[in-house]
């Protein structure tokens, strides 16, 4: 989990991680719904950098109890989107995972400059270092948007896909959304009762690989 035997400090610094995170990924998709042309998540407050309007009760909660959570999604119209159906909801469904990445380019900076030490375990248990927080928030970020991208519903991956394949690909993705969240709640409990983790061997190499990418 998230949280298991983490120290005071590394609690800090996730919790911090993923408020970026979360507010980073759920803003863009409002503004990237906002330029295609649908103001429905302008009109809702969503087009924002506020992390409490876009934050998910339950979501958050699961990510405590956990490790696995989520944000609260961004109402958007197809209808109104320039490019309307697939592509349009693509595009906007990619905007989440892509700021993510671009976060976590930006604020390894200091990290890669070598101006803080990429700290995951301080020594002090209680007050995290800047190094651990930013770190964690790097991490954090690659991770969510490497995990975003996955071809299952509800995730961001799932929309991208059925929005960028040929239309007949496309229409028989698009037929399995109903089955996304079990299919999805399986593979996570699969990987927790450590039978045969799927996400994990298929997400920790490219995930690393991005991390080592960003950080070098």
């Amino acid at each position: 989990m998230l949280f298991q035997n983490a120290t005071l400090a590394q609690l800090l610094a996730s919790v911090v991680a993923l408020l970026v995170a979360f507010t980073v990924h759920e803003a863009a998709h409002a503004v990237a719904a906002f330029y295609l042309g649908d103001p429905t998540a302008k009109r809702m407050g969503r087009l924002s950098l506020n992390p409490l309007v876009h934050l998910d009760p339950l979501g958050t909660l699961m990510i405590l109890v956990s490790g696995f959570g989520w944000g609260k999604p961004v109402p958007v119209n197809p209808y109104n989107l320039r490019r309307a159906g697939r592509q349009g909801m693509g595009l906007v469904a990619l905007a989440g995972p892509l700021a993510n990445l671009l976060t976590a380019y930006a604020l390894a900076t200091p990290l890669r400059l070598g101006l803080v030490r990429p700290d995951l375990i301080a020594a002090n248990l209680i007050i995290p270092t800047p190094g651990q927080v930013l770190f964690t928030t790097v991490m954090l970020n690659v991770f969510l948007a490497v995990f975003n991208l996955l071809p299952i519903a509800p995730l961001d991956g799932f929309r991208f896909a059925v929005g960028l394949l040929p239309p007949r690909w496309g229409y028989a993705l698009a037929q399995t959304e109903r089955y996304g969240p079990l299919i999805l709640l399986f593979l996570i409990l699969l990987g927790r009762m450590g039978s045969f983790n799927l996400l994990g061997l298929t997400l920790y190499p490219l995930a690393s690989s991005l991390l080592r990418l960003i950080l070098s």
